[in-house]
């Protein structure tokens, strides 16, 4: 099980975001306050719509919840799928920490 805490503070919530492969799915859970993220907090992501940014069920179901362009939440659910697909490093994620957008 991959997991990831999104910390959003412009909107003032916090996600913890849970993936876990199931076949060739990865089936992700998000613990959330925002009604908006409520709508997509468990997902089936095919395999296959990891190589995508635009085509991929996790931009559609956001978009359909009606999030914001610049919510951090399926960003964060698509690293989870990689991570949990084996398309990005375990260790090496974990080894950096976090990600970060910082405004100066």
């Amino acid at each position: 099980m991959t997991e990831a805490k999104v910390n959003s503070r412009i909107c003032g919530f916090t996600h913890i975001i849970k993936g876990r492969m199931d076949g060739q799915n990865v089936i992700v859970d998000i613990d959330t306050p925002c009604e908006k993220i409520k709508k997509i907090s468990h997902l089936e992501v095919p395999m296959m719509d990891l190589f995508d940014i635009k085509e991929n069920i996790v931009m559609g179901k956001a978009r359909e919840a009606r999030c914001t362009s610049t919510c951090l939440v399926p960003c964060a659910v698509m690293h989870v799928c990689c991570i949990e697909a084996g398309f990005m490093s375990n260790s090496l994620t974990k080894e950096a920490g976090s990600i970060s957008i910082d405004f100066i």
